[in-house]
């Protein structure tokens, strides 16, 4: 398969032709939609739905920090937390990533840290709390090997990664759209979970295949948040073999016909920073020259994408100010005139999710 036809697949797979009619029937809804202080889930799915689109108040919708300890929507917690359970201590230090030093001192097997973490957010959260009052006694109540000086707080307090990795397992969500972020305990919760869930770590995985296949295990591992080893040993049974740009890589044999028969990628979309989309793994396929992925990809700032043709045609950044929310769109190379009417009517309706009642697009390439 050529990388055209791949990216093809995926924008059906995404739903960015806007063929669903409901949240519900978008796979990546149903495979968790991560969002961030930048209206990430809510311009995804204007990216995808028409009319208006509302997440706050959508009661099927929770909250919750899941996959890689980031915010997600998800329709229900349930399966995921299941997912999330570790393995062994091996994906419990895994999934604590950029502080897997960090629970390695504490000198305790890493699962057994984890589910102490999340035994006593279990006790501290039994009502809407900020994350910063639940974070103080949450880290009054575990031992000091837990907890770390933060700098920028002025404090010390329990291991970020730490406490997000807890808290599905503690019956914890977030409130949507609260500022400061704020926890709350899941209605109903029933007792925590330890026995790890092969088979429901497995549908996390084949749902990243089935998005963002053909794909490896080492890319379903990344987003995952956990070791390749752990996800070879949660690999799905009898996947189709796919040769993409010389590597081999995997995909459900349900959805091999329509890899070889994507629909026409003729759309034009404006895609949030961290839209599922640009979650893939595979940035060089994504985005084959390296300057542009370091243009999509930045270590802090991501912009938004441009997506036309059936690629990722460049950039765009907004800018607020009263009423009026103002695009800079950078192009990777000159655009059709019909690309650059489609992309400014896909401004006006960012700028309408947003709040805003003027808009204005500036181009740069």
């Amino acid at each position: 398969m050529d990388r055209r036809q791949v990216l093809a697949y995926r924008i059906a797979e995404h739903g960015l032709h806007r063929t669903a009619r409901d949240v519900a029937d978008l796979a990546v809804v149903r495979a968790g939609l991560q969002d961030s202080m930048r209206d990430t889930a809510l311009l995804a799915l204007v990216a995808r739905l028409d009319g208006e689109v509302s997440l706050v108040d959508d009661p099927r919708l929770v909250l919750a920090w899941t996959l890689r300890g980031a915010p997600h929507f998800h329709l229900g917690l349930a399966e995921v937390t299941r997912a999330l359970v570790p393995l062994d201590d091996a994906d419990a230090l895994a999934r604590m990533l950029w502080q897997r030093k960090e629970l390695a001192a504490t000198g305790q097997g890493a699962a057994e840290v984890v589910f102490t973490a999340a035994a006593a957010l279990r006790k501290v959260v039994t009502k809407p709390m900020t994350k910063g009052a639940v974070s103080t006694a949450v880290t009054q109540a575990l031992p000091p090997s837990f907890s770390r000086w933060c700098r920028g707080c002025n404090a010390t307090h329990i291991q970020e990664q730490l406490m997000r990795v807890a808290a599905p397992h503690a019956g914890v969500r977030l409130v949507a759209g609260a500022s400061p972020a704020t926890l709350a305990p899941l209605e109903g919760r029933g007792r925590m979970r330890r026995t790890p869930d092969p088979a429901a770590a497995t549908k996390v995985v084949e749902d990243y295949l089935r998005l963002n296949g053909p794909a490896s295990p080492g890319e379903a591992a990344e987003f995952v948040g956990t070791a390749k080893a752990v996800v070879d040993r949660t690999w799905p049974a009898d996947l189709a073999e796919v040769e993409v740009a010389g590597r081999r890589k995997y995909l459900p044999p349900d959805r091999l016909e329509a890899l070889e028969n994507p629909p026409e990628p003729d759309v034009v979309r404006l895609l949030p920073p961290l839209d599922p989309f640009i979650q893939a793994r595979d940035k060089a396929l994504l985005v084959p020259d390296p300057a542009r992925r370091k243009e999509v990809w930045k270590m802090l700032g991501n912009p938004g994408v441009l997506l036309a043709d059936g690629d990722i045609a460049g950039t765009w950044r907004t800018k607020g100010s009263g009423a009026k929310l103002t695009f800079t769109v950078t192009a990777f190379d000159p655009l059709r005139p019909a690309v650059r009417e489609d992309a400014e009517a896909e401004a006006a309706r960012v700028a309408a999710a947003r709040g805003f009642e003027k808009h204005a697009v500036t181009w740069v390439g």
